[in-house]
């Protein structure tokens, strides 16, 4: 149980320092194999922790250090996928990336991020929060050439990461997050099968769950598909309703500098809300006061004991040190808005 008011947060991924990765690039080469490999990842996770910490994150994360991918690096660790046969594929319906092929069952022989968990809870005090790709993303980000159909192999996904977040959920973490960007696309399936499955993921959790859904990473692909939604993004509103009477306890969207109606949070009134007040598409550094904003216009429709100041999506592909700034600008604006809150 998060106590603070206000406890801010990042949605998912961070910068890698240049020494671990090429920087400001999805699935990046690592500089570094085998055992030099596993020691830079643990050093940029421990430097990752540290930066949170020190620019004002209540909740931290692993920011994503030991991972190529919010998804592939989960599948990786999967059997029934085969990472050398690749197909292009056209992903969240608006742009190709190559990806690894599903040639038999899946299942998930040993954890995958238990061990990076446990390392990350002996370099802080604050509570962890862990994010896994969500049941449809994952399907989303791949080539079925076995199961052939979406909805079986999301169940079969959402299986794999109960066990998964079972385990993070045994060694302390505190809020285990799924990352659904799909379920802005593909409104019919999230209705029909999408949040089932998401529910079937946090069975049996007793740590807090969140299930994040923004308009994707500052990339080309994404900005321009941004151009084609209009003046009002209304996607949030063709699933909030049933995901309200689900079982997650917090709702990660996305808000600044979005055209999302800020009024649509109030289709999951009584969930805990990761309110992005951080547009991780651009370089430009927020001020405090513009935070502050976007912060005072979520409180109409949330709950102050319910509302988590966040950024809007990961900020894997930004410069290190706009990321940082823009941490210091979600903490103090969350502060701003906690000293009027409190007074």
């Amino acid at each position: 149980m998060i106590q603070k008011l206000l406890p801010t947060s990042t949605a998912g991924s961070l910068p890698k320092p240049a020494w671990l990765a090429e920087p400001e690039k999805l699935w990046s080469s690592w500089r570094f194999q085998g055992d030099e490999l596993l020691e830079a990842k643990r050093d940029a996770l421990r430097l990752s922790l540290q930066d949170q910490q020190q620019a004002g994150i209540d909740i931290v994360s692993d920011g994503e250090q030991t991972r190529q991918h919010f998804v592939t690096t989960f599948i990786e660790h999967l059997s029934g996928v085969d990472f050398e046969r690749r197909q292009t594929v056209k992903i969240r319906d608006r742009y190709d990336a190559s990806v690894p092929t599903v040639v038999g069952p899946v299942s998930r022989e040993k954890s995958v991020f238990v061990e990076d968990a446990k390392f990350s809870l002996q370099q802080t005090n604050h509570p962890l929060k862990w994010a896994l790709p969500g049941p449809m993303t994952m399907v989303d980000t791949l080539y079925d050439n076995h199961y052939k159909s979406r909805r079986e192999l999301a169940w079969e996904f959402a299986k794999i990461l109960n066990e998964e977040a079972k385990e993070l959920e045994a060694v302390g973490v505190d809020i285990i997050q799924f990352d659904e960007p799909a379920f802005n696309v593909f409104f019919d399936e999230v209705n029909d099968w999408g949040i089932a499955t998401l529910q079937r993921a946090i069975e049996g959790l007793k740590c807090e769950t969140a299930v994040h859904i923004c308009y994707g990473y500052g990339i080309t692909a994404n900005t321009e598909w941004k151009k084609t939604l209009g003046s009002q993004w209304l996607q949030y509103e063709q699933f909030f309703p049933q995901l309200q009477k689900s079982k997650i306890d917090i709702v990660s969207l996305e808000c600044q500098n979005s055209h999302v109606p800020m009024e649509l949070i109030e289709l999951i009134r009584g969930k805990k809300v990761m309110v992005g007040a951080i547009d991780v598409a651009t370089n430009t550094i927020e001020t405090p006061d513009e935070v502050a904003n976007t912060l005072r216009k979520a409180l109409q429709f949330v709950d102050p004991d319910k509302l988590y100041p966040s950024t809007n999506c990961g900020m894997a592909p930004l410069p290190r040190l706009v990321a940082r700034d823009k941490l210091n600008a979600l903490s103090t604006g969350a502060e701003i808005v906690r000293g009027e809150l409190t007074l």
